[in-house]
C-alpha cells in the first residue's frame, strides 16, 4: 500500500458523480434537448464514452460501483451494501485521502455506514430515515429531511435537497483543498418524484413534499438542468479552492432514465426511459471524464465500460493500490484517458436480480453491437435497440461463441452462504 506521506500535495483530488436514473439520453453532449451546458462542456474538453453500462436498478448499480465487483459475486438484496465489502472509499482513504459521500444513500439503515464504508464525512438523504414523512410527503426535495455525519438534520426554510447535498460538497473541497480528497456524489436527482425545482416558475418553498411517487414526467427535463446546474456549482468550487487542475472528475448515472419520461432528441427522435429493463433503455448510461491537461480533449471513446470499472480506474490515476484478494471484476480504463491503448474490454457481463435471489436472475454478454442473453436470445442492437428479432441460427457464430463463454465462465460464481456471510457485522 502506498505510503500515506508520500507526495501528498501531488495527489490528484478524485469525484465520482452518480446521477439518479439518468440514461445517455438526458444529456446534451449525447444529443438532447435536455440542457446540460455544464456537463457538454465537460465533454468537449475531456472524454466521452458511448458505450457504458450500468445496472438496471439503483442499489445494485451502488453495490457495483463502489466495490468493482459483478453483483453476481457480492450482490445480496435491496437496499443493502454487505458489511464486509471493501469500497473505493476504503482504499483511497487508507492511501491518506479525506473521503466523503453525499447525495443518496439506499444502503442500509444503520447510522455507522458511511463512516464504516470508508467516508469520514457524509451528507445523505435516505440514510437511516424512510422515504416519506408523515403524510405519505416525499422527504428530499423542497424542505428536505437528511442526515449529515450520522445526525438527523430537518430543512423548514424553503430549501431544496440537492441545493444543500452541492453546497455541502463545496464546503468539503474547500476545507481540504491542501490535502488530496475522495468525493463521491450519488445524486438525489433526477430520481422522481418529477417535480419543480427552485428554478421553474410553479416553485412552492412552502411545499411539503410531493404526495405520491412519479410525479409529472414534464419536470424531467428541469430537473436534469439542475442537475447538471449543481456539477457546476462543485466545478466552480474547485476552481475557487484552486484544485481544479489536480481534480479528475468522472461522470455516469446509474441506470436508465424513469419509464414516463420520453426524452427528446435533437434528431427528432423520442427516446422512452426504460429503467429496471436489461434493454439499452435500462442500461446505457452518459460516461464524460474531464481532468484538464491529462484526459484527452474532444475524445470520444466506443470503448465498453463496466461500473465495475470505475474502482480501478479512479485507483490507476490516483496511485493507490488495489489489493489483489478483493479480486474484482473491474478493468481499469485510465489508459485510454491519456491517449494510451490499454485494454479495453471485449465484451461485459450482467447479472441482475433486484432481490438477489439466484432463481429468476437475468442474465446477458455483450459487445457494442451485439448481445447474448442466458435464454439464448440473440440480438443485434445496432439495428434492434428495443431487441425484437431475435437473430438466433443467423447470428454470427464467432461472436456468440465468444459471448456465451463470458456467460459460461460466469454460470458459477454466485456463492450465496459467501455473500451472506459477507453481511455478519
Amino acid at each position: 500500500m502506498i505510503s500515506v506521506a508520500v507526495c501528498a500535495a501531488d495527489r490528484p483530488n478524485v469525484i465520482v458523480i452518480m446521477a439518479d436514473d439518468l440514461g445517455f439520453e438526458a444529456v446534451g453532449a449525447y444529443g438532447s434537448t435536455c440542457r446540460t451546458p455544464v456537463l457538454d462542456k465537460m465533454a468537449a474538453e475531456g472524454m466521452r464514452f458511448d458505450h457504458c453500462y450500468a445496472q438496471p436498478l439503483c442499489t445494485p448499480s451502488r453495490v457495483k460501483i463502489m466495490t468493482g465487483i459483478s453483483n453476481a459475486r457480492n450482490y445480496l438484496r435491496f437496499g443493502t451494501l454487505p458489511w464486509q465489502a471493501t469500497t473505493f472509499a476504503h482504499l483511497f482513504k487508507n492511501a491518506g485521502y479525506a473521503t466523503c459521500i453525499a447525495g443518496k444513500w439506499q444502503l442500509g439503515r444503520d447510522k455507522n455506514a458511511p463512516r464504516h464504508f470508508g467516508f469520514d464525512e457524509s451528507c445523505l438523504w435516505q440514510h437511516f430515515r424512510p422515504r416519506t414523512k408523515k403524510g405519505g410527503f416525499d422527504t428530499r426535495f423542497p424542505n428536505p429531511q437528511l442526515e449529515i455525519n450520522g445526525k438527523e438534520v430537518d430543512h423548514k426554510n424553503g430549501e431544496f435537497g440537492p441545493d444543500i447535498v452541492a453546497k455541502y460538497l463545496c464546503d468539503f473541497i474547500d476545507r481540504n483543498k491542501e490535502k488530496p480528497f475522495l468525493v463521491y456524489y450519488p445524486m438525489i436527482l433526477t430520481h422522481c418524484p418529477f417535480v419543480p425545482t427552485p428554478d421553474t416558475p410553479d416553485w412552492d418553498p412552502q411545499s411539503q413534499g410531493f404526495k405520491g411517487y412519479k410525479g409529472d414526467a414534464k419536470y424531467f427535463p428541469l430537473m436534469a438542468t439542475h442537475m447538471d446546474k449543481m456539477i457546476g456549482r462543485i466545478i466552480k468550487q474547485l476552481e475557487e479552492s484552486g484544485v481544479r487542475g489536480k481534480t479528475l472528475i468522472l461522470f455516469t448515472g446509474d441506470n436508465g432514465t424513469d419509464k414516463p419520461v420520453k426524452t427528446l432528441m435533437k434528431d427528432g427522435r423520442k427516446i422512452a426511459g426504460g429503467k429496471g429493463s436489461m434493454t439499452d433503455a435500462g442500461t446505457h448510461v452518459p460516461l464524460i471524464v474531464n481532468w484538464p491537461g491529462k484526459v484527452q480533449s474532444g475524445k470520444v471513446s466506443t470503448d465498453l465500460v463496466d461500473l465495475s470499472d470505475f474502482l480501478p480506474t479512479i485507483c490507476e490515476a490516483a496511485d493507490v493500490e488495489v489489493p489483489a484478494d478483493l479480486k474484482i471484476d473491474g478493468r481499469s480504463f485510465f489508459p485510454q484517458l491519456t491517449g494510451k491503448p490499454g485494454k479495453p474490454r471485449k465484451a461485459i457481463y450482467m447479472w441482475y436480480q433486484p432481490n438477489g435471489q439466484t432463481k429468476g436472475a437475468k442474465i446477458f454478454a455483450r459487445t457494442q453491437r451485439y448481445k447474448l442473453y442466458s435464454t439464448g436470445k440473440f440480438y443485434d442492437i445496432s439495428k434492434d435497440i428495443h431487441e425484437k428479432e431475435n437473430l438466433g441460427d443467423s447470428a454470427p457464430s464467432d461472436v456468440r461463441a465468444m459471448l456465451q463463454q463470458l456467460i459460461d465462465n460466469n454460470k458459477d460464481v454466485r456463492d450465496m452462504k459467501k455473500i451472506r456471510n459477507s453481511n455478519k457485522k
